[in-house]
């Protein structure tokens, strides 16, 4: 019966969520429609955090995109050792980066009082699923080897079957359940995600294509002789 819930029900609820709210949020309030930059508080931990969070998150995103688009690909691929280790070499130490980057931010969110001052309980319920979600990660990636083998039998089954309608239980149930939270987890951040900063992901600036150009006008002080 959990099963069912989370690896049946949970999935669908948390994508209908994700693409309700999103539309909700971008209708009742564009301006909220960004990351909500505190760079201009303080610059240089960001710095530190952002960069080897954005690389290192994009890039994982990219390789579970790939593993469950093209599993066969993947399989095949690792069908030489050497590049078994490494892709999972690779996979590891794109998590590590990502884990690094998080730490920062969370380190900037406690200690700055100015930062501190504009963080909301979202965003701090935010950092601690993304850090249980990359804990997580990086510790499947360690003790459950050969991830990207494994997963492109498993998990990439499983999605396929949710993009089906015709979910398999049988490919997650038998999973470790260090595997299982990391999957649940996933879910919970999909349906957060129309709820936090996250959301900045699909604000992509079309209008920009095609506006008027901006005309800026200049008026300098001159000194009185």
């Amino acid at each position: 019966m959990v099963d069912f819930l989370v690896f049946v029900i949970l999935p669908y609820l948390a994508l209908v969520v994700a693409i309700g709210g999103t539309i909700w949020r971008y209708a009742s309030n564009q301006f909220t429609f960004s990351s909500v930059s505190s760079q201009f508080l303080e610059g240089r931990k960001l710095f530190w955090g952002s960069v080897p969070w954005h690389y290192g998150i994009i890039a994982i995103l990219i390789g579970h995109g790939i593993g469950i688009v093209f599993p066969s690909a993947i399989k095949a691929f690792n069908g030489v050792p050497v590049r078994l280790y490494i892709l999972e070499g690779t996979g590891l130490a794109l998590g590590l980066l990502v884990l690094a980057g998080l730490v920062f931010f969370l380190v900037r969110r406690g200690t700055d009082p100015r930062v501190r001052a504009v963080t909301s309980r979202m965003d701090l319920v935010l950092l601690i699923v993304l850090l249980l979600q990359v804990v997580t990660g990086v510790t499947i990636a360690i003790l459950y080897r050969w991830g990207s083998a494994w997963f492109a039998s498993t998990a990439a089954p499983y999605f396929w079957s949710l993009a089906t309608l015709s979910p398999d239980l049988a490919y997650m149930t038998t999973l470790p359940l260090l595997v299982k939270i990391h999957a649940v987890n996933a879910f919970v951040l999909v349906g957060l995600f129309p709820f936090t900063r996250l959301v900045h992901m699909v604000a992509i600036p079309f209008a920009y294509l095609w506006r008027p150009y901006q005309v800026v006008m200049w008026q300098r002080r001159t000194q009185r002789q």
